[in-house]
This record gives C-alpha cells, sequence and structure tokens, in this order.
C-alpha cells in the first residue's frame, strides 16, 4: 500500500493563521502537531510501503522538516508542485511515479487537513476499500452525514441489495441548497464526499487516460532515471507538465465520469475543518460553548459560542455572542460565526490590494 497525501492548499478559510508559506495543513489548528503530522500519524500503523507528500513549492522547506521526525518508520518522499493545478494532475503525477515502480501498486489518497476522530475506524474502512480496489475499482470513502449541511458535496449510493456496502456510485452532487440536502439526509443513501480514494495506480491512469487525455499525454511523457524514487530528479519534467497541464479536479475530471466508482459508507468522526467555525465541532468547548486554542487563559463574562484562537495571551469576552477571533502577531480577525466562509474573500482582497505580506 501507498499513502499519497495532497498537501498543497492554502486554507485561505483560515486566515490569517493560514499563509501561503504556512497553510492550515502545516498548522497546529487543533493544538499539538500539526494537520499533516497527525495525517502521518495516522496511516502508519497501516505500515505503508512508501508516502508521497506532494505540496507546494512555497511550502516544500516546512514539509520536509516537519516529516523528517517520521523518516525512520515510513520512507516519505516530497513532490513538488511549481504551481497550483487541483487535485487531477497531483494525484495523476503520483500515480505516475508509483506505476514506474510498481504499476499495480495499491494507492491510498488523502488530504492533508482533514479530522478523524476514530483512527483504527479510519483505518478499518481502508482495509475494507483493499480488495475492490486491487479488483479495479475506484473507491472513495463516504461520510455518513449527521446534519444537512450545505457545504459538502455528496455521493448518491446505489444501496440496495448490498448489505453494508461497498455500493456502486449513482452520482455525485455538488454542494446542495437545504432543501435537498435535507432530502438526501432522509434518503439515507447519500453520503459526503470526503475526498479518500483508494486504488490501483494502473486503473487510475487508465481512467485519465479515458477521461482527461491531455493530462494523460503529458504524464506518459515524463521519463525516470534508475532511481524511480527520487522525484527531486523529476523537477524539470514537473515544470514542464504543470506548464501546459489545466487546473481541475479528480471528481470532475474523472470521478463524476467513470463507470468502475464505488463508495464506502464511513463514520469515523470526521470533519474537513474546512473553516473556523468547524473547530467547535472537534474540540469540546466550555459549559458557555466558548472555545480557546493557543490562549494563556480564556476570561468571559455574558459571552456564548464564541471561538478564540490567541498568541499566548489572556483573551476576554463580554457580551457577546457566537463569534471568531483571530490574533496572529500581524493580523487580527473577528467575525461572526455564520460569517467564517467570507474569510477566503479578505485573502482575495488583500491580493487585489497587492498585500502579499499578508497572504
Amino acid at each position: 500500500m501507498y499513502i499519497v497525501i495532497l498537501a498543497g492548499g492554502s486554507g485561505t478559510r483560515f486566515w490569517p493563521l493560514s499563509r501561503q508559506h504556512s497553510p492550515k495543513q502545516l498548522m497546529s489548528v487543533l493544538g499539538g502537531k500539526s494537520m499533516l503530522q497527525r495525517t502521518v500519524e495516522r496511516v502508519l500503523p497501516l505500515k505503508p510501503k512508501r508516502l508521497l507528500v506532494v505540496t507546494n513549492a512555497l511550502q516544500s522547506r516546512e514539509t520536509a522538516r516537519q516529516l523528517e521526525e517520521y523518516q525512520q518508520a515510513a520512507r516519505i518522499d516530497i513532490v513538488a508542485e511549481p504551481v497550483g493545478r487541483n487535485t487531477a494532475p497531483a494525484i495523476g503525477l503520483a500515480a505516475t511515479i508509483i506505476a514506474g515502480h510498481d504499476p499495480a501498486g495499491l494507492m491510498v489518497v488523502l488530504p492533508a487537513d482533514h479530522y478523524i476522530a476514530d483512527e483504527e475506524g479510519f483505518r478499518d474502512s481502508l482495509r475494507t476499500a483493499r480488495e475492490a480496489a486491487l479488483n479495479g475499482y475506484l473507491v472513495t470513502l463516504g461520510i455518513t452525514p449527521t446534519r444537512p449541511e450545505t457545504g459538502y458535496g455528496y455521493i448518491e449510493a446505489d444501496a440496495e441489495l448490498r448489505g453494508n456496502g461497498p455500493y456502486p456510485v449513482r452520482r455525485f452532487v455538488e454542494k446542495p441548497s437545504l432543501d435537498k440536502a435535507l432530502t438526501f439526509l432522509a434518503a439515507g443513501n447519500f453520503y459526503w464526499n470526503s475526498g479518500m480514494f483508494v486504488w490501483r495506480a494502473d486503473v487510475i491512469l487508465d481512467q485519465i487516460l479515458a477521461h482527461m487525455p491531455t493530462l494523460a499525454a503529458r504524464l506518459a511523457e515524463l521519463t525516470f532515471t534508475a532511481d524511480v524514487w527520487a522525484p527531486e530528479d523529476l523537477k524539470p519534467q514537473i515544470a514542464r507538465l504543470y506548464q501546459e497541464v489545466a487546473p481541475e479536479s479528480i471528481d470532475f475530471g474523472v470521478m463524476e465520469k467513470a463507470d468502475n466508482v464505488m463508495v464506502i459508507p464511513t463514520n469515523f468522526g470526521w470533519s474537513d475543518v474546512g473553516s473556523w467555525n468547524a473547530l467547535p465541532e472537534v474540540i469540546p468547548g466550555d459549559d458557555d460553548g466558548n472555545l480557546a486554542i493557543n490562549t494563556r487563559q480564556l476570561v468571559t463574562i455574558d459571552a456564548t459560542g464564541c471561538l478564540v484562537y490567541g498568541s499566548d495571551k489572556v483573551a476576554a469576552l463580554i457580551g457577546v455572542r457566537d463569534l471568531v477571533v483571530v490574533d496572529c502577531p500581524d493580523a487580527l480577525l473577528v467575525c461572526p460565526k455564520e460569517r467564517a466562509q467570507d474569510v477566503k474573500k479578505i485573502v482575495e482582497e488583500l491580493e487585489r490590494q497587492g498585500r502579499k505580506e499578508y497572504l
């Protein structure tokens, strides 16, 4: 089993903590280890043959530093993308590298910045996915929904007469309206799209060839030295590849079009930790629902449902409700929880203004 960790995102919804050089996955958003380190530790009990971490060139040095302590437990290679091109080129590149050594090698593809409460349950789900993937299916992990969430994509499964799965996928659905999300929840055969996949390297490359021929052609041009596991040697070729391919997600480019997709229902306490208001889902607050991270102390008077991320300071809240307060050395964010998804708009505005020092 080969583990591919996608760690090239910028985490704009976690500004001002998350920046281009130090994005969410490299930060201790939940306290303790970074989210990338937690992801690596989560898969080490599976005894993977190798880990490939695909990251951005701006983040590769810090990524390597954070993963150095795990090199004794597993061989970890870092592949640096010169620019972001979404998930399809990153996954195709990783599959090409793995196939150069082991064409039918089993790949597990994971984001670097997710939270999972039941880690053994997560590993059991990957073990369950193994058989279907080895038989030539593209397998995705679907999260059993607990609420009518409008911020996630959904997967509709053909769940009739198939026990506990895996189930054939009928369709992928983009982020729905509340009415549709309520319908999906009631139907019982819709699952949140986790963005976690299991498949053989040759199978995903065949599907990229079938549905993304331009990307497949560019990937086929990659040539390896005697040592396939030398990503640094591929650097000039990767630079050319990323100049010639368009940004595209693996969901849209392949998964929504392929006819050999299976979904495994899971329930291991998952969150994509997509924005500040997701943290109370994974970290318990106090009796008033207030949550403090990286603060020396939180003092409240008539304050409820607030999240404070501090800079090792005492934080005080008086008479406020459902606020997000993030204090960094050079920036301060204050917003209602319900507007936390709009934090990315601040990043877009700073970029428009040319304030690169804050990105």
